[in-house]
């Protein structure tokens, strides 16, 4: 009931989606470009269109009251950040907890223009030992779906290579609110 009333919603808007949903149970989501409020809305549109049922870390007090049913309901998990380090570490073991897991997550962290993208997709990949499946939404041509899954080598700068050729002339709802594909841990290193 779900898949079909997302696909009409989709279908009304003049949305198309590409790809498929990912043949595995466990995986970090990639949500990028991310410039507007609207793109949590039509990702997780999307992926009830594909049957794909996500989660997404959010602030623990966006699950008090009331709320905190219907966000948990979306696939909310809540998070406290400030309780020091391991944050990471925790996020990760919540993939040995789940027999399916699809954790979303917004690599540039916020929706205004960054410098970098936020590593934190990357290191709970490789803490959790799942490969990281790429989604889009791109407004400019008002399609939005599933790219490849990548496994992760030791080399970030290739695999960050990768990314940045999938996400190449996808543009978000404020292209001008879109950094730089690159982590800060890629500076670093002198890549």
């Amino acid at each position: 009931m779900k898949r079909s009333i997302a696909r009409t919603l989709l279908k009304m808007s003049g949305w198309r989606v590409e790809g498929s949903r990912p043949d595995i149970d466990r995986y970090v989501l990639i949500a990028a470009p991310h410039t507007s409020n609207w793109d949590f809305i039509w990702l997780l549109v999307m992926a009830m269109s594909l049957d794909m049922k996500v989660s997404w870390l959010g602030k623990h007090t966006l699950f008090k009251g009331p709320a905190g049913y219907f966000m948990r309901k979306l696939g909310g998990i809540p998070v406290v950040r400030d309780s020091g380090g391991g944050y990471v570490q925790r996020v990760a073991e919540s993939f040995d907890a789940a027999t399916e897991l699809a954790l979303v997550i917004p690599a540039e962290g916020t929706r205004g223009r960054v410098a970098n993208w936020r590593s934190g997709f990357y290191h709970i990949a490789r803490a959790a030992d799942v490969p990281i499946v790429l989604s889009f939404l791109d407004f400019a041509c008002r399609c939005g779906g599933i790219g490849p899954r990548i496994v992760l080598s030791d080399n970030l700068s290739s695999d960050m290579d990768k990314i940045r050729d999938f996400y190449t002339g996808v543009s978000g709802r404020h292209p001008e609110r879109s950094g730089p594909i690159r982590l800060k841990e890629e500076l670093q290193d002198g890549a």
